[in-house]
């Protein structure tokens, strides 16, 4: 046992594995033991100097915005990234964090995940090979990270209570891969555990997940922390492996942690473990003073730069007619669209980062032409303004008239995605079509550039001639546009998720939400290119609008010469890239494996490895990639284990997961191929899944039926009880007053701040919010709803006696609320 331990009293080993803060843990000068900061990063640091909160409401220090995940991803870039991490973590380094709460690498299950912003891919091999890279950045500057979000949180709706159920194969092949790949390549610090349910056990006191997976099998040595008030029953959490409860919560659970210790139901050698993991990332978090000495002054200068260039790497050109970009140099340009002028470059929730600088479209323009005109087009939410739209078509007619181009500037706006909630649609914004439409009617040089940090639905594509996706690209994405417009530099990013035509075609689409607290993922490891590629194989229904890994470039490359060799246990692919146009370019090479063993059920291919390759024009270069027998392994839940089939399997080199332009084949020694014994639906994807295919694969299991009064407890939202208790539907209420008088709004679901705000604190189990709010809502006050909302008022409002003054305001208006109610029905 670590001495430090050894020397601490029970009450002081169980205090440390919480924090001592909303952003620190616990330091005990007496043992040599120092506190270390964290805050969240995954694009930019968001270090709260005062007031502190876990959803970005609150001011932060300023830091560079770099694109979020989701641009990232489709650079395709591990040097990219690992450029990012290593920036991070010298901001990281100046501001005295030690901890960076990210990468988030959870799948992108359904395009409506209101934070796949933040999340890479819908491949788990690109999601896990690119946040390594980003995590070897980082902590080459001596600073951690925390992988988050451990697992299967793949929505936002209810997602601190939600019971994601996923077949065994599923979850090790799709769920967990990215993590897999992250932890063994990487070794992070820490990972942190998610808010929701992992079939029926809360992810934070998930043995099987924490301890068997994680650190049995996968061989992580880090520490484990919870997101923020995750914890479900901390006695549960350290039997499982968890070590470190965020935020500090004033000691909410240390009395019963204690007690458990006392009388035999929690070992103390468990505590003591968890203590000694936390030791040694506060040891290996030191601060690395000799890199900080050696920062220059100018670093957020040099980061924004760096910003402009990363940003540049992950756009991607869908769309280039004629070609209409690049634009020829003082081209006479007329741009339209708010976005322009007022760039979304991030989103909204724990990400948030106070930028350096923000370089409008605007700005980057005024680099390559004089002559540049503006108008707004639309108000930025989603409302008619017939004089924007008069004076945008005006622009774009006289554009026409001199046979000039118009640059029109479209996408998501903020309330379309958040953290906090899923997005309701995958469409653009209603004012934006209509400008779209009336614009491209008048002059039918259009090229648009579009801002989302996830898949949108583009029925006006036939309208436009060029369409560059600049995705959420930072604060200096402006920049990084204009350099693409004009052909500083050539666009080489590619989709890491597929566009579908329209979100009905999406395989999840039918139930997706539908239940949020009881998610049943019926597709099992069918998602995105997995499911679209396999189906399409068999009916011919199945076009998606962009298929994943898809990108043009204002040069061309050609793939010839693939030779597949035995290697070191495993084999080598290896191919010729040639760039084939004549401007200097980059082109993400994929290779996808496609089983021919007629064994068990399993998409078409999968991506098992990708490069990036830079060339002059004319060059071209071998590229070489590897195989390991595990890329050709399913899980097998009857060996607990990874199975190779005996038989054959197509090597595919493509420029996208729909255009293979090299094929070979490798035969592998392995297991007798066995069709799986679970519904005909995961070989034949015909229709959609039902309940009745699931359970051939999952097993039985009950449906969710809500809960109601008398059945009420602690995991139970607001929202929830509200359903049946007068007195919570006035709690919502003053939740909602609470909300807005904190944001200085009124209520108003409009406003994204105020709509993730509410919603977080609406569908919340009420007991985690003594554990982010312990002052405004003390665990004798969650206690008290709970007891009402059961049809106990008054022996609520005797367990609540006089221990909540500082909630008394609170509760008189509830209270007050209640009588009231009573009056108008009476």
């Amino acid at each position: 046992m670590d001495d430090r331990v050894g020397r601490m009293t029970l009450e002081e080993k169980i205090a440390f594995c919480s924090g001592a803060s909303f952003w620190e843990t616990r330091g005990y000068p007496q043992y040599g033991i120092p506190a270390r900061f964290m805050c969240d990063g995954p694009h930019g640091l968001r270090r709260q100097a005062e007031a502190a909160d876990h959803l970005g409401l609150s001011a932060s220090v300023a830091a560079t915005c770099f694109p979020t995940a989701s641009a990232l991803a489709a650079s395709w870039d591990v040097d990219t990234l690992r450029s990012l991490g290593g920036a991070l973590g010298k901001e990281a380094l100046r501001e005295g964090v030690q901890i960076i709460l990210g990468p988030g690498v959870n799948m992108k299950r359904n395009p409506l995940c209101g934070r796949n912003f933040e999340y890479y891919s819908e491949d788990p091999l690109l999601a896990g090979k690119l946040a390594a890279a980003w995590i070897q950045g980082v902590q080459g500057n001596g600073v951690g990270v925390s992988v988050k979000h451990f697992a299967a949180n793949n929505q936002e709706a209810r997602r601190m209570a939600s019971d994601s159920l996923v077949d065994e194969r599923a979850l090790r092949e799709y769920y967990l891969a990215a993590f897999e790949i992250a932890v063994k390549e990487a070794r992070p610090a820490t990972l942190m555990c998610a808010y929701n349910k992992l079939n029926g056990v809360y992810c934070s006191g998930n043995r099987t997940l924490l301890w068997h997976i994680l650190r049995e099998e996968w061989g992580f040595k880090g520490a484990v922390m919870t997101d923020w008030g995750a914890t479900d029953d901390r006695i549960e959490g350290f039997r499982a492996g968890l070590d470190l409860e965020m935020p500090g919560s004033r000691g909410y659970f240390d009395a019963e942690v204690k007690a458990a210790v006392l009388d035999g139901r929690l070992p103390e050698k468990l505590v003591d473990e968890a203590a000694e993991r936390l030791l040694r990332v506060i040891d290996a978090t030191a601060p690395r003073e000799d890199i900080r000495a050696g920062l220059p002054e100018g670093l957020y200068e040099e980061h924004h730069e760096l910003a402009r260039r990363i940003a540049s790497e992950c756009a991607v050109l869908l769309k280039n007619e004629g070609p209409l970009l690049p634009f020829p140099e003082n081209v006479p340009l007329t741009v339209i669209g708010a976005f322009a002028e007022k760039p979304r470059f991030q989103g909204t929730g724990s990400s948030q980062v106070t930028p350096t600088r923000v370089s409008s479209l605007l700005e980057g323009l005024r680099e390559y032409t004089r002559e540049l005109s503006y108008a707004a087009g639309y108000r930025l939410r989603d409302e008619a303004d017939g004089g924007l739209l008069a004076e945008a078509v005006a622009a774009a007619r006289a554009a026409a008239e001199r046979k000039g181009p118009v640059l029109l500037c479209l996408g998501l706006t903020e309330i379309y995605e958040s953290e906090g909630y899923d997005r309701a649609i995958l469409s653009i914004p209603k004012n934006q079509i209509a400008l779209l439409e009336a614009v491209s009617h008048v002059n039918p040089s259009v090229a648009v550039v579009l801002t989302g940090g996830s898949a949108v639905e583009m029925p006006w594509l036939g309208r436009v001639r060029a369409l560059l996706h600049m995705h959420l690209a930072g604060q200096a994405g402006g920049l990084a546009a204009a350099d693409l417009l004009f052909g500083r530099v050539n666009p080489s990013g590619k989709l890491a998720e597929t566009y579908p035509l329209s979100y009905g075609d999406v395989v999840s689409s039918g139930y997706y939400g539908v239940n949020p607290k009881q998610a049943a993922y019926l597709e099992s490891m069918y998602c995105g290119y997995r499911y679209f590629d396999t189906a399409s194989g068999k009916l011919a229904e199945k076009p998606v609008l962009f298929p994943f890994g898809y990108g043009l470039s204002y040069t061309s490359f050609e793939y010839s010469d693939l030779e597949v060799k035995a290697r070191d246990g495993g084999w080598e692919a290896v191919f010729t890239v040639k760039n084939t146009g004549g401007v200097a370019g980059a082109e993400a090479a994929q290779l996808y494996i496609a089983p021919r063993t007629g064994g068990v059920y399993r998409p078409a291919h999968e991506l098992k490895g990708f490069v990036k390759v830079r060339l002059e024009a004319g060059e071209s270069r071998r590229v070489s990639l590897g195989l390991e027998r595990r890329d050709l392994a399913y899980f097998s839940a009857e060996e607990k284990g990874w199975v190779v089939e005996r038989g054959a399997y197509e090597v595919q080199i493509g420029a996208s997961s729909r255009d293979i332009r090299l094929r070979g084949e490798i035969e592998a020694e392995g297991a007798v191929p066995r069709r799986s014994a679970g519904s005909a639906w995961y070989y034949s994807l015909e229709g959609k899944p039902s309940k009745q295919d699931f359970v051939t694969i999952y097993g039985e299991y009950p449906d969710y039926r809500p809960q109601t009064k008398g059945s009420y407890d602690v995991t139970s939202s607001i929202r929830e009880m509200a359903e049946t208790s007068l007195i919570c539907r006035f709690a919502l209420r003053v939740a909602e007053k609470a909300v807005a008088r904190m944001l200085g709004c009124k209520v108003d679901y409009s406003n994204v701040l105020f709509k993730m705000l509410a919603e977080t604190a609406a569908d919340n189990p009420v007991r985690g919010l003594p554990l982010v709010a312990p002052d405004q809502m003390p665990r004798a006050l969650t206690e008290f709803l709970v007891d009402a909302a059961n049809g106990h008022f008054l022996r609520g409002l005797k367990r609540l006696g006089g221990r909540v003054l500082k909630s008394r305001r609170l509760f008189n208006r509830v209270e007050g609320g209640v009588r009231k109610g009573r009056e108008k029905r009476i």
